[in-house]
This record gives structure tokens, sequence and C-alpha cells, in this order.
């Protein structure tokens, strides 16, 4: 178990309420055009493109730790954006001048997932970290002992939720208001529906290349668990939320009740075509899967196995979520043989 374990969790929870605030100033200061200017591109390796608005978390997230977390335990901060380390990309220990093998704990962070969604001010972005004792380069995101996950708002928005989770010890959730600065306790719940008719369900398909095959998939799934549409009628809906942890939230509020993002597993498809594929989930924007899991919501690698990639910055990541055991009974077969008729599996 991780040495002190509640003294390093508030210190996450202050990081996220801190860059919360940085990043809902920025956008409240800052002209839509400076926020989604590309800062940098890096192709040398597989992370994403950085804005504008990402180094506004990014620089409060290194410094933070630095200042706050280091001094009081070695650590190994896993996140995009740390470049030219010389610890391989994405990792910085600290304090500076420790080994990754001195490092007591592996904190995985994701200081904005949902970049696009909240420069362009369509949904909440969310701020990510995971926390799991170092086990050295095989630690994976099963050891992660606890997680936060803290919804940054709309500039027009003023209740935004904080979430987190200690491993076997259940979840917790509360609302803050931005105008009076009240926090409340709040209760989520997964749906508890046994089907995904009449309810949000889907395959992620955010990018061009791949939507025809992705497409394909869910409407494969979706007749073969509910029959032929009937005229004038819906079978269900879908919801393309470009966030993995905003997906994740979907499914634990209740809101969806089946979500597949198995856009790696296109990669020979693209090929074929003549390109490669773009990108993809990173163990970083799952980091809280967690949360997920102890609320009840079952969250799997795209074989149906518990969602296990190492932390890095680089691994590609597939995953599925069901709100509860229903509905995985109800998909998951149909799910995995469609996938294992195109040979994606």
């Amino acid at each position: 178990m991780i040495r002190d374990r509640a003294h390093l969790l508030e210190q996450i929870r202050e990081l996220h309420r801190q860059i919360r605030a940085a990043v809902v100033a920025q956008t409240e200061a800052v002209a839509l055009e400076q926020l989604s200017a590309v800062e940098g591109d890096d192709h040398a390796y597989e992370g994403d493109t950085i804005f504008a608005i990402d180094r506004v978390s990014e620089e409060k997230l290194v410094e933070f730790f630095e200042r706050v977390v280091a001094p009081e335990r070695p650590m190994l901060l896993i996140a995009e954006g740390l470049h030219d380390t010389g610890f391989g990309e994405g990792r910085l220990p600290l304090p500076r001048g420790i080994t990754p093998e001195q490092a007591e704990v592996r904190i995985i962070v994701d200081p904005i997932d949902g970049t696009r969604c909240i420069m362009y001010q369509k949904r909440s972005a969310w701020v990510l970290t995971g926390v799991a004792p170092n086990l050295g380069e095989d630690t994976r995101l099963q050891d992660i002992e606890f997680a936060v996950q803290t919804e940054l708002p709309l500039v027009k928005q003023h209740l935004c939720d904080e979430l987190w989770a200690i491993r076997g010890d259940g979840y917790f959730a509360q609302r803050y208001n931005r105008l009076s600065g009240e926090v409340q306790p709040i209760t989520l719940r997964p749906s508890h529906s046994a089907t995904i008719r009449h309810g949000y369900a889907q395959v992620v398909r955010f990018f061009p290349g791949t939507r025809a095959e992705l497409a394909a998939i869910d409407d494969e799934i979706v007749f073969a668990a509910l029959g032929a549409p009937l005229p004038g009628k819906t079978h269900c809906f879908e919801d393309q939320y470009t966030s993995s942890a905003g997906q994740f939230y979907e499914l634990l509020s209740g809101h969806d009740r089946f979500t597949a993002d198995i856009r790696p597993l296109l990669e020979q498809v693209v090929l074929k075509k003549g390109f490669r594929l773009g990108i993809c989930c990173h163990p970083y924007d799952v980091c809280t899967e967690l949360i997920a899991r102890e609320m009840g919501v079952i969250i799997t690698d795209e074989y149906g196995q518990s969602l296990n990639p190492p932390l890095n910055v680089e691994t590609d990541v597939s995953w599925v979520g069901y709100a509860n055991a229903a509905i995985r009974a109800q998909i998951e077969p149909l799910l995995l043989k469609s996938l294992r008729d195109r040979g994606l599996i």
C-alpha cells in the first residue's frame, strides 16, 4: 500500500482544483483562436498534438509536483508533453536527480482530457490522475491504488463535478459551485437497465478514415441485439463525446449504457487504404478506470479481459465499457463475434 495515501490523495485533489481554476481563467480571458493554436506537434513519438490551452495545465502540473509532492516522496511523473527529460518520452523523476527506480510511486496524469471540447467551448473536459506504487516498468493500470477525475467546466457553466476512488473503498463524488464556492456531495448511479434499447450506446468513431468500418460494427451489434428497426421508431441513440474521461463519466452517471473505443484495432484496415492510423486512446486517458470499477461499471479490453495497459504515454488502448453486467451479457458476445468475423482480434 502507498504510504500516507490520504495525504497524497488530498494533494492530488488540490492540484486538480488549481488546474481547474487556471483553465477556467484562461478560457474566460483568451480568444478562441489563441487557445486552439498548435504549440507543438512532435511526430517523434505517438503523442497527441499539443494546443496552447494544454500548456496552461502542463506548466501547473510540473511546478506543483516539484514543489509540493516530490519533497515528501520520490515519484515518477508520467504525462504527455514531458520532452527531453533523459528518461524517455513522457517520464520525469522528481525530485530532480533521482532515477525512476528510486521513485516510491508512479503518478500518471492527463491534465486536460478533452482539449478540443473545452477550447471550442462545446463540452466539459477533465483532469485525470492515477497513482500506483512503483513496480518498475511493468507497473500497469490495475496497480493504481487511487484515482481522481475533476471536471473542467465551460465558461457558461457554474457547476462541476469532482470524483475520486480508493481501491476497495468505493467512490466519492461532490459538486462544486463556481459562483458560490459551495461544495455538495452527490450520488452518481450507472444505468440499471438490462438492455441498450432506447438508451445511449455507441462505438467510438471520432475521425475520418475508419468511420465506415466502425459504423458497420456498431450497426451489426445493435441489429443483432434488438432486431430490425420499426417504422417511425428508433433502437437506441449515440453520443460521440470526444473525451475518454467524458465517456467514462457518461457511463458511471447513468447517461450511457455501452461504449466501445476500438480504434487501435483498425490499423491493418487503414494500412490497406494507404495511410496510417490517426490518434488513439492512451493509458493516461483511462487512468481513472478505477472510479468506474468501484461504481460497478465494467471496463474491459478488446478481448473482454480487465483493462490493464502499462502506465506510459505511447501504448494505443482499446477499451469497452458496460454500465452493468446485464448490458455486458447482451452486447459483449455480439461485439466479440463482429471483431472476430472481421479478423480484428
